[in-house]
């Protein structure tokens, strides 16, 4: 490879440097005929001065091939017996049918294995504090109405309240219930002295605010991490920590270091700009002194600059959107999306896919997460964390 790349210039022509690739694949030394495609792909490292490849025609039936990276990439499309002419002798020889993709498969995040270790760690901590002398932590959950995927997530934090020894406490109202009967509820709560922790399961029926519920849990008991202020200290350095950073994002971040993944001077990019993950993962990347970039709806060259990536974060809300060309080979990948998208196949008629297409990206990252099983079990994890973190703050535990 550096041997056929250093007698490229930057005054090299398209063809020059086509020949020059084809050098490296050992049954197709010859330059390719003007019918081949190098779709546009961006020279780098290893050649003088970078360039992009015009786009030219291309049979369906040929792989794609170009410099990405500092190295070179495939796409998944084989070579069928492709006839390529020889600069030299300009005869026309048949070439068998060959694949030069090598075939990667991604080590697996496993979002419940590592959330179950982080309840053991919790489970200890709270025989702790009990065995202290202290309250044990306890977490309030309020529910207003009756969709059943609010009631089948309060459900799973109440389980995980009972696996690490949390008391939970559920209150469960109306659909037409007052704002003013909401904030009841909350001020109660915050002069619970035995609650610990407060979520308001989201979204709220329409008629109430909910940044002004929100707003009405006291700031000690926020462990959902959306209070104003607890937002607002994690976007500043050097002032006081927020008392909880919302479970989600925070998830995202531990699953990357228990997992060995230096984010240190690594490009980060994040899609998505939601208060819930979007904006806290990436103040959070950058506090690990990542160099983030954060990705919406209106990002020009989407596919562009998520190739640039170390490490991603999708939080988008579009099923399978993030597609294998878009990812740097070893990437890791945190896909925090969860989509139903049909399949008539499955018993339910639909199944969860995430915003990343799993089939596809996962052969070519370094590490990804799966969906579902990746950072879903980390999100009632962290907020079991920030829990006990609440209640060791409140007690005046200190281990």
């Amino acid at each position: 490879l550096k041997k056929t790349l250093s007698g490229i210039s930057s005054s090299s022509s398209e063809r020059d440097l086509m020949a020059a690739f084809l050098k490296l694949i050992p049954s197709h030394s010859s330059v390719a005929s003007a019918d081949v495609l190098c779709r546009p792909v961006l020279v780098q490292s290893h050649i003088p001065a970078a360039r992009t490849l015009s786009s030219q025609k291309i049979s369906s039936n040929k792989n794609v091939y170009g410099f990405c990276h500092g190295g070179i990439f495939s796409a998944t499309r084989q070579f069928r017996s492709a006839s390529v002419s020889s600069s030299v002798s300009g005869v026309n020889e048949p070439k068998p049918s060959i694949s030069c993709e090598t075939a990667t498969s991604a080590s697996i995040i496993d979002g419940k294995k590592i959330s179950q270790v982080i309840k053991e760690e919790l489970k200890q901590e709270v025989d702790d504090l009990v065995k202290a002398g202290f309250k044990r932590p306890g977490l309030a959950v309020v529910l207003v109405g009756e969709r059943k995927d609010s009631a089948t997530y309060v459900r799973s934090k109440k389980k995980g309240c009972e696996e690490v020894g949390i008391v939970s406490f559920g209150v469960d109202l109306p659909e037409d219930a007052s704002q003013e009967e909401v904030l009841k509820v909350v001020s109660d709560l915050n002069a619970n002295p035995d609650v610990h922790g407060i979520l308001v399961q989201l979204p709220l029926p329409a008629h109430i605010d909910k940044e002004v519920v929100l707003g009405a849990i006291s700031l000690e008991k926020d462990v959902d991490g959306f209070h104003p202020i607890n937002v607002g200290r994690l976007c500043m350095s050097g002032r006081t920590k927020p008392s909880a950073v919302a479970c989600t994002p925070k998830g995202c971040i531990d699953l990357l270091e228990r997992s060995g993944v230096e984010i240190r001077g690594k490009k980060a990019v994040v899609l998505g700009r939601s208060n819930v993950v979007g904006l806290p993962a990436a103040m959070l990347l950058m506090q690990r002194d990542a160099t983030v970039t954060i990705c919406h709806s209106k990002t020009a060259n989407l596919p562009d600059v998520v190739a640039e990536a170390d490490i991603i974060i999708a939080a988008i809300g579009q099923p399978e959107l993030v597609k294998k060309s878009w990812v740097k080979p070893g990437a890791v990948v945190i896909d925090v999306g969860i989509n139903a998208k049909n399949d008539p196949s499955s018993p339910k008629g639909y199944r969860l896919v995430g915003d990343v297409d799993y089939p596809e990206v996962s052969q070519v990252a370094g590490k990804i997460t799966p969906v579902p099983g990746g950072v879903g079990p980390m999100t009632i994890a962290m907020l079991l964390r920030n829990t006990v973190d609440c209640a060791k703050r409140i007690e005046g535990f200190s281990s």
